[in-house]
Order: structure tokens, then sequence, then C-alpha cells
């Protein structure tokens, strides 16, 4: 199920320098389902605004209540409970504003990341294969903070900050003359003109920054995943100079980066030091000739320092926009990436207790110029078993591969009893296939959730079941914390033999009428393959299974064995016709009888 706006919301071509408003668009319809507490955040934005000008013109009045032959205690206590009240005010409806906004921002935080995240696994697998996890993961964590930053600065700081910077220049225009208004819009035209050319000019910095950040957290994570490579080739150093490397790279752009932002600070220091001086000079100059009393000299410079806060604060956000967008950049761009295997707009879902499966003249290239299948064609009958052996490069796992749709066949059809896999929903293709792979990877968690993996909803007898079915049980029991012990990082904590038993144990879970034994006892010893051989040769004989094997010995039972050499098939039948032959088959079979001998 899909949770908030579907991917093709995100921006589909995002220009080099990502537009403040290309950045918003795709976000509105995040925020669409919380318009009611958008509402009460600005309204309570608006009110605290009011509060905060306020309070300097209460002041003034307690100012010049002193003045003439007043007396100090004659200051109208209402004036004083007024000024407290909007003080009070100011925080309280600040405070009532983030209660309605917090959740807003974060909400939109969790389904864009939810999108993004959705995205990258409907995306094919060669794009997974080009891709390195440390900079991906670095560009959605960098870009969905980026989103935060947006949201939060645009809406709710932007807005409010414009409006109080409005409202001082109202009370200036109306109660004293033009100058005042002249000179702050002035200060405010120049420093916005300035941080805008500057952070312009800086923004390459934070781009080289994110670019230099990301190979750098790549190289560490790639290093870190192959922790025992490294240690079999003593090449620590090695990886640390290389990572060393990156991040000099990285310093010498942050360096930049820190010294053009302080020179930013300065120029906006300077810019709003010369605003208030002339301001105050002005206000000066009116209480010298008496056209403006201490109340208002002491109101303007109140209303100084109070716009001189929103103001440096806005010069903060539009540098922290600008690298928001610098960041958003490189998570839209994986929004930009299609899949190479889409469904067709009115795929249909398969579903059926028994599958035939049929390779119809498939050709296939993973490249132009790297061809690996040609011309292949054999069909598996429902509840039969295929195996497939040949050389590594020959194309078998391919066929699994294809079987996924991983990729689409160049030419040629796969069908699932009689209809083109191509027009069915690659879920529930998949879902009708379970495979054990030559390599298993586990996610770092526990075996329990590792065999529960290959049916999240299964209950922790069925889970048992598996375990048993696929002769781990027993070591599984056997360990301390049983089925909840962690494997570690790609279930490096269990040997080889035990990781493919867990593999073993989450396809049978699975329970799919389709089978892909991939290599599925290239890891276990021989007493243990033997064991969970007669095991595997049960279970097949209920499904449709592809075997791709090895070791000869594991498929002498298959209704059919197909031998391939360079992406074609040159023999195929039983295992006792083949051998009678003599040909390549018989000569493998030969070769590793002799080996086992």
């Amino acid at each position: 199920m899909r949770h908030g706006p579907p991917s093709s919301a995100l921006p589909a071509a995002p220009s080099k320098d990502l537009s403040l408003w290309g950045a918003l668009k795709p976000l509105l319809p995040y925020l669409r389902n919380h318009r009611g507490r958008l509402a009460a955040a600005f309204l309570m934005l608006l009110a605290a605004k009011l509060a905060t000008v306020s309070v300097p013109v209460i002041f003034k009045h307690i100012i010049d209540t002193f003045q003439g032959d007043k007396a100090k205690w004659a200051v109208p206590a209402s004036l004083l409970l007024l000024y407290a009240v909007m003080r009070i005010a100011t925080t309280l409806f600040s405070a009532i504003r983030e209660y309605f906004s917090d959740r807003v921002v974060q909400n939109a935080v969790r389904r864009a990341a939810l999108n993004v995240f959705e995205h990258l696994h409907g995306l094919s697998l060669r794009f997974h294969l080009s891709r390195q996890t440390g900079g991906l993961t670095r560009d959605v964590e960098r870009g969905t903070r980026g989103i935060s930053t947006l949201i939060s600065f645009v809406f709710f700081s932007i807005l409010p900050t414009l409006v109080e910077i409005g409202l001082v220049s109202a009370i200036l225009f109306t109660q004293y003359d033009w100058v005042f208004v002249a000179i702050t819009l002035a200060t405010l035209a120049t420093y916005i003109t300035f941080s805008i050319i500057v952070t312009e000019w800086r923004t390459g910095f934070r781009r080289a920054m994110n670019e230099l950040d990301s190979k750098a957290n790549t190289r560490a994570i790639d290093s870190l995943l192959n922790y025992e490579t490294v240690k079999y080739f003593n090449n620590e150093q090695y990886e640390s100079n290389r990572y060393n490397e990156s991040l000099q790279r990285w310093e010498k752009a942050a360096v930049k980066s820190q010294t053009s932002l302080s020179m930013l600070n300065l120029g906006q220091s300077i810019i709003i030091a010369l605003g208030v001086t002339a301001m105050m000079w002005r206000a000066v100059m009116g209480v010298a000739n008496g056209s403006m009393t201490v109340g208002d000299l002491v109101l303007v410079n109140a209303f100084m320092i109070q716009l001189y806060m929103p103001l440096n604060f806005l010069g903060v956000m539009y540098r922290e926009i600008k690298q928001a967008l610098a960041d958003l950049e490189r998570m839209f761009k994986l929004t930009q990436e299609h899949s190479e295997v889409p469904d067709k707009p009115h795929a249909i879902a398969f579903s059926a207790p028994q599958v035939s499966i049929a390779f119809n003249d498939i050709h296939f290239a993973y490249e132009p110029d790297r061809q690996i299948l040609r011309g292949v064609s054999f069909e598996i009958p429902a509840g039969k078993t295929v195996a497939v052996v040949g050389a590594s490069g020959s194309g078998k796992s391919t066929l699994a591969r294809l079987l996924f749709r991983f990729y689409d066949v160049g030419s040629g059809s796969i069908t699932f009893n009689g209809q083109d896999i191509r027009t069915l929903t690659q879920s529930s293709v998949r879902a009708a296939i379970g495979i054990v792979p030559q390599d298993t990877v586990l996610f770092n968690d526990t075996i329990g959730y590792n065999i529960r993996y290959g049916r999240p909803d299964a209950t922790d007898q069925m889970v048992t079941d598996a375990a048993n079915a696929s002769h781990i049980g027993a070591f599984i029991e056997s360990l301390p914390e049983k089925y909840e012990t962690p494997v570690g990082e790609r279930g490096l904590k269990l040997s080889g033999g035990e990781k493919q038993r867990v593999a073993i144990a989450r396809c049978l879970l699975k329970n799919p009428p389709v089978l892909i034994f991939d290599e599925a006892t290239s890891a276990l010893d021989s007493v243990s393959e033997r064991a969970i051989q007669s095991e595997l040769k049960s279970i097949a004989e209920r499904r449709t299974t592809l075997v791709i094997a090895h070791r000869l010995s594991t498929i002498i039972d298959a209704d059919e064995i197909l031998v391939m050499d360079a992406g074609k098939i040159i023999e195929r039948g039983a295992h006792h016709a083949l051998v009678e032959r003599g040909g390549a088959y018989a000569r493998l079979w030969a070769l590793q009888q002799s080996e086992n001998r």
C-alpha cells in the first residue's frame, strides 16, 4: 500500500539550479491534509508578530509619562500590565504556533522520505547494481532534511518576518516623516541584494561539499561492509589513505564554504549597523528640534533592534534555503530515475496453484556488446523439475533474473501458464516464485526475522516448522537467544552453510508454486547436503522447479537437464540419457566423479 502522493508528484526534470518554487511545488500535496493546522499556525504567527510590534509602542508611552512634571508613580498601571501581557503573548502565540506546525512539518518529511524510499525500491536491478549505497543514503538523508528546512523557513519564518517589516514600516510612516521609512527600505533592499549575490556565489562551494561528502561516505561504508576482505589483504592503511584523501578534498571545500560564510556575515552586519546608525541620527535630530519625544527615540531604537533580528534571520534563512535546494537537487535526481522494467498500464495479477513455465526463443544482453542468451527455448511443466548446468558465464543465473523480471527479454517471451509475464504485474509474478540463491545475504536482524521475511505474517510455529524442514531448527534451539539471535551485518555471524539453511527456510515459509534453486546447497558439507537434498526433492515434487546446479549429483533426479554453453542449450535430456550420449554432460559427470573418488 502506498502512502501519500505518488512518486510522480516529485519534479520530473529539475534544472541544474533548483528554483524555490520548483522545490516547493511537489511538497504542497504533503501539506493539503493539514489545512486546519496550517491555518491555525498562520493565525498564531500573525498574532505573535502583532504582539511583538506592540511592545515597543507601549514602552514608548511608558517613557513619555516620565517627561515634564509627571511623577514616576503616575505611570498608569494599565500600561505596565499591557506591556507584560504583550511580552507574554509573543512567547505564548509562538509556542502555540509550534504545536500546530511541528506535526505538519514532520509528517511531510516522513511521507516524502517514504515516497523516495518506495521509488528507489521500484527501480530496476541495473540501477542498484551501478549505485554506491553510501552516497545514495547520504543523498536521501540530506534531501529529507532539506524538505524540513524549506517548509519550516518558507511557511513559518519568511512570511511573518515580512509581516513584521510591513507593520514597522507602516507605524514609522504614519507616526513620523518619510525619511524613517526610506532608511528602513533602503537598508532592507541593500541587505537582501547583498545576501542574494553572495549566497549565490557560495552555493557552488556547498554543492562541491555535498559531492565530496557523498564520495567520502561511500568509501567509508564500502570499506566497512568489506571488512573481512580488508583484513585478508592487510589493507587497513590503504583504506585509511583512500578515506583520508576524500576527507582532505572535502576539507578544502568546507573551508571555502565557511570563509565565504564569514564574508557574508560581515557584510550583513555592516549594512545593518549603517542602517541603524542612520535611523538613530534622524531620531536624535527630531528630539533636538522638538518634533519627537524621548519616547519616540526609544521607540525607533527598539524598532531597529526588533527589525535587526528578523532581518538578520532573513539572511540566515536565505542561506539555509539555498543550501537545502542544493541538498534537494541530488535527491530529486533520484526520483527522475525511471524503472527499466515497468508494469504495463493494464497488467493483470497472476494467481494459480500450479504453474507451467516456457522460455520461447529467448535472446538477451545486459549491454549491446555483451550477448548472454542466444535463442534459448525450453519448458518446465507444472510440478516438474528442470535443471540447468554449464560453465560460469553460460547464462544460467540470467534465467532466474529474467523469471523475476529484474530485466525484460530482448526478444522472445517467457510465459506462466501460457501468459507472457510482461502482461502480468511484477508483484504477482514474484509472489509466485521462491528462490534459494547461491550468495545468501541476510538482514542485520535476528534469525527469526530473516526466516519470517519469506512470509511476514507467519506464526511462530510456522517459522519453527520451516526451520526444522531446512535442518537448522536444532542449531537455532541450541543458541542462548534461539530465534532472537542477531545474525550481524549481511549475516556474517553465521557460517555459509547456516546462512544457506536460513535461506531455504525462508523460501519454504513463502510456500510458492515455483521454486528456483541457484546452487542452493553449494555452501553445505556433504552430510548436510544429503539431508537437505532429500527435503528439497520432496518439496520440489509439488512445485515447478528450476535448479541451477554445479554439483551434478544434486540433479540426477531432475525430469530434464539442460546443458548450456555461451548462452545456448547444447544438450538436453535426463541424467542417464545424457551420460550414455557421451557429450559435454558426460565429460563433466566423469570429471566430478573422479574428483569425488
